[in-house]
């Protein structure tokens, strides 16, 4: 299965793994893959794959020939390049955004990780802020979602959190930080800037979160996406 990439045109191959996803979702959900070429993710749903089947399925060759016209076979592939000796492969796209949660088992938790996979999230979980702190070590996560109350202390003190302000700058710029909780005032970003946070949702609008996070996504992409590929250009 192929597809463009919205943002820069690229014709990508799915591998069979994605593959196997998309044709696992049910209508209304996506997943969303990350272009090789610009970096940027995208989503992808059941209607792509129902089109990409169509397609493929209306270009078969049925074995007749109703007009009775002779038929004028391919032209031979352009090997040329053989002679270059240079051959490009496919480039597969296998990257699925994972989300970590650090949140108390509560019903809030259950709708932030229905949403976070309904948008193509592979979503996993943390009992305790060092369980938190060593996955991080071997995952990039694309988002991170914590509860001020996760630890049962004040959110200044809270290990994980102070984890994920002192981070460095290169890893950090690409982590989607959410904090929810009481306290927060949902989309204000001035108490998300002051924690150092992408994000913050008060208890009583985690029902919003998938709207939330569809607004809020692509807004910092739009406008941190080129200043992060500039940097990631420059190795920094």
């Amino acid at each position: 299965m192929r597809v463009s990439c919205p943002h820069c045109g690229k014709q990508l191959k799915l591998s069979d793994k994605i593959q196997s996803s998309i044709d696992a979702l049910t209508p209304g959900q996506q997943i969303r893959v990350k272009c090789v070429q610009c970096e940027k993710p995208f989503p992808i749903d059941v209607s792509q794959r129902d089109s990409t089947g169509a397609e493929a399925g209306g270009k078969r060759y049925s074995g007749a020939n109703p007009s009775g016209r002779t038929v004028r076979p391919p032209d031979p592939p352009d090997v040329s390049w053989l002679k270059e000796g240079v051959f490009e492969e496919k480039e597969v796209v296998e990257e699925i955004p994972r989300a970590l949660v650090l949140m108390p088992d509560s019903a809030g938790r259950a709708i932030v990780i229905r949403d976070l996979e309904k948008l193509g999230y592979r979503v996993e979980m943390a009992a305790s802020p060092e369980e938190g702190m060593a996955k991080m070590q071997f995952v990039n996560y694309a988002t991170v979602i914590l509860h001020d109350r996760f630890e049962e202390r004040e959110l200044d003190t809270a290990v994980f959190h102070q984890f994920i302000k002192s981070m460095n700058m290169m890893r950090r710029r690409y982590i989607f930080y959410v904090l929810i909780g009481e306290s927060m005032r949902t989309l204000y970003d001035l108490q998300a800037l002051a924690l150092s946070a992408n994000l913050v949702v008060n208890n009583s609008d985690v029902q919003h979160f998938s709207l939330l996070l569809r607004k809020t996504i692509p807004e910092y992409e739009a406008l941190f996406g080129p200043l992060m590929e500039e940097l990631r250009i420059a190795g920094r």
